[in-house]
């Protein structure tokens, strides 16, 4: 496999974390610099360490984990996203933007969530025989990156939209779980 194969799988990976970038930019109240750092070494190091797992589990488990991939993506991110939506209807700092902070935790199920893909993509290396250090490494770079102009881009929607933004970082995370359920239920995307 070609670095420029390998490039377009990493851009394709680091999409859900660009889009859950852009939300905890828009959500969270004082989101800076060290934030969208700190949110892109987690994006980014999970986008490289789950394909080199998938690819040391190699092809004996791939069927078990295809099958329920999209579940825990889906379930992890509905449950971020409704735990905003709600922390932002309770209506207790309507002054501030956002009531959540950028915990660990959330990054750490947050980085889960958009990085299971790439398991399956590590497992489908192993089948390909591809260096998966030198992928894990692209696929790690690009999404730390792409995650960094999520967050900018998220900072400056939210500080456009104000009230309304944890809403709709809520809705956002909704919507790409659904996202990746219909498409692996209903369109058979792996």
């Amino acid at each position: 496999m070609g670095i420029s194969a390998i490039l377009l799988i990493a851009v394709s990976l680091a999409m859900d974390a660009f889009a859950v970038s852009i939300s905890n930019g828009v959500c969270i109240r004082g989101f800076g610099k060290k934030d969208a750092i700190k949110q892109a070494a987690f994006f980014g190091g999970f986008q490289f360490i789950m394909p080199v797992i998938g690819w040391f589990l190699g092809n004996s488990v791939k069927t078990y984990i295809e099958a329920v991939d999209h579940w825990i993506a889906f379930i992890l991110l509905l449950m971020i996203g409704v735990n905003m939506i709600h922390e932002s209807l309770k209506g207790e700092e309507e002054e501030k933007r956002g009531c959540c902070s950028l915990t660990n935790k959330m990054l750490f199920i947050q980085a889960i969530a958009t990085s299971i893909d790439a398991l399956a993509v590590g497992i489908s290396f192993a089948i390909l025989n591809v260096n998966i250090l030198h992928a894990g490494v692209i696929i790690g770079i690009i999404s730390f990156i792409i995650s960094c102009i999520g967050a900018c881009a998220g900072k400056y929607l939210g500080d456009k939209l104000q009230t309304k933004a944890e809403i709709f970082g809520g809705v956002v995370l909704i919507l790409i779980g659904s996202k990746i359920l219909i498409e692996h239920m209903l369109l058979g995307v792996s």
